[in-house]
């Protein structure tokens, strides 16, 4: 019995967090009580835990995770200020006149925001608010309202920036240069958040084409499941379309296109974000715009100039040029700190700032305390044999690599019933990662796999995320029942997103070979 201390571990952990004790706290004293068992017992070696503080150290100091709190805080900023709602009228608008058309809206208005916050639970509540009621309203069946809601605000955690991709670059990179120090390779190799971020845009649009093919095809097959607008809508000119799409998209573009280019760092990329969306937010709010856009110009600009002729006023040999581009150069900054300032003063006269990081410190500390706790479970869960263990299993597997891949993928798409993606990505992942990379499997590739895997645990009843945060927020005339119903057909449309992405290896890895060889 002793021996398999490790299993017995995972099914406490399993029962404790189904009981609903805090999910941080609960991977902690799992870890702490089998320790203090296996120590008794004489199965655990105590002085393992000596490595525990420089694991947490360097949770604490991984310049990666700091990119977080900086997307969440973007994120929340866009959704505070009303950007989901402008966009769901223009794209309502724009499609709602064709039969399924309103669907469709809702999907690339979940794309969108998915791309430019990120935050699941903001996204869905947000739609489930607007849209729910106006698709119910035009006759739309209140399953396939429910699903797409549901599926379209998940988006967030496959199309980058997301945190689910940063927390999962982290985790596969660590369990990357495990696997070549368990090959005897100490020249090794390692992934970025960028080459995740490459690997995860096509199939992650890829998702969103599935689905409103999806939509249109239920649309035509089952027309009153998916009706056009009863009344017909004035269609919004180009003018309308630029001002709810242009916003979302510049931010996008100068987040994910500076990651991808090699301009900047994930974390600086996500500064970028951040300040980005407060000046955006300052924009949309009462007051002139006139100097917030200047704002916005200026940094595009000063990007531009640092980019083609780089400031370095210190050096011996600086020309006249140099001098002339510093002086226009500092204005750009000063002209930007101005918007940016304004921006700040309007968010807080408008009595945004102050729900806004409480969010972010609330869901930051939950995610890094999830990390840090897990540290602690990995490493008593280790110390106990587990990861031999597993390795013995899926060596063993009927199939070889390939049986090996799909029971993990399978055993992924089950705990997301009743996991959360962080309780997956910090403690089954890198158990599982490494051995699966020994057998051959391509690290990039197999992180987007099991992002889309774990993007399905959003959707799955009866613990899936999205489902109760839409439970929350549609009309009282969809049932529980209903909300579930709907989300089948779009977990099996993931399903197929990942088998795709199984037969056609490219959709993950060809982008990031051609931006990073």
């Amino acid at each position: 019995m002793m021996e398999y201390l490790d299993v017995l571990m995972f099914v406490v952990l399993f029962a404790a967090i189904l009981r609903g004790y805090p999910a941080s706290f609960t991977i902690a004293g799992v870890g702490v009580l089998f320790a203090g068992i296996g120590w008794v017992t004489g199965h655990f070696d105590a002085s393992l835990l000596g490595a525990l503080g420089q694991r947490l150290f360097g949770v604490m100091t991984n310049s990666v995770l700091i990119a977080i709190p900086l997307f969440v805080f973007m994120g929340l900023v866009l959704e505070k200020n009303g950007i989901a709602e402008e966009l769901l009228e223009t794209m309502g608008r724009l499609f709602g006149n064709i039969r399924g058309g309103l669907g469709v809206s809702v999907i690339l208005v979940g794309a969108l925001l998915a791309a430019s916050t990120g935050i699941v639970g903001a996204t869905v509540v947000a739609m489930g608010m607007i849209a729910v009621p106006t698709m119910l309203r035009n006759g739309y069946d209140p399953r396939l309202a429910s699903g797409m809601v549901c599926a379209s605000g998940t988006l967030g955690q496959i199309i980058p920036p997301s945190t689910l991709l940063i927390i999962l670059s982290d985790v596969m990179s660590n369990a990357y240069q495990q696997a070549q120090y368990s090959q005897g390779k100490f020249n090794i190799d390692t992934i970025s958040v960028g080459q995740i971020f490459a690997a995860a845009l096509i199939p992650g649009l890829s998702l969103v084409v599935i689905y409103i093919i999806y939509v249109l095809t239920k649309a035509y097959f089952s027309p009153e499941s998916a009706p056009a607008l009863k009344t017909q809508l004035e269609r919004p000119n180009w003018k309308e379309i630029g001002s709810a799409i242009f916003p979302p998209v510049l931010l996008i573009v100068a987040v994910l296109g500076s990651i991808l280019a090699g301009i900047a760092s994930p974390t600086e990329a996500a500064s970028v974000g951040a300040i980005g969306a407060v000046l955006l937010a300052g924009l949309r709010l009462p007051g002139r715009a006139l100097p917030i856009a200047l704002g916005i110009a200026s940094l595009g600009l000063l990007a531009v100039i640092v980019k083609i002729h780089p400031i370095r006023l210190q050096q011996a040999n600086a020309s006249s040029v140099d001098y002339l581009i510093g002086a226009l150069s500092l204005l750009l900054v000063l002209s930007a700190a101005i918007a940016i300032a304004m921006s700040l003063y309007r968010i807080y006269k408008a009595q945004m700032i102050k729900p806004v990081m409480e969010s972010t410190m609330t869901i930051t500390s939950m995610i890094f305390a999830t990390i840090l706790m897990a540290s602690v479970f990995s490493l008593v869960f280790r110390g106990l044999g587990g990861d031999e263990h597993v390795e013995q299993i899926l060596s063993t597997m009927p199939g070889g690599p390939t049986g090996a891949f799909l029971f993990t993928m399978l055993f992924i798409f089950v705990l997301g019933f009743f996991l959360d993606f962080v309780e997956i990505s910090v403690i089954v992942l890198p158990i599982v990662a490494p051995i699966l990379m020994v057998m051959g499997f391509d690290p990039v590739w197999l992180s987007v796999l099991i992002a889309i895997n774990l993007q399905t645990s959003f959707l799955t009843p009866p613990f899936g995320f999205s489902l109760f945060y839409l439970r929350a927020a549609a009309p009282k005339e969809i049932s529980t029942g209903q909300i579930y119903a709907g989300a089948v057909p779009f977990i099996c449309l993931g399903v197929l997103a990942m088998v795709l992405i199984w037969f056609f290896e490219p959709l993950a890895t060809w982008l990031p070979a051609l931006l990073y060889g």
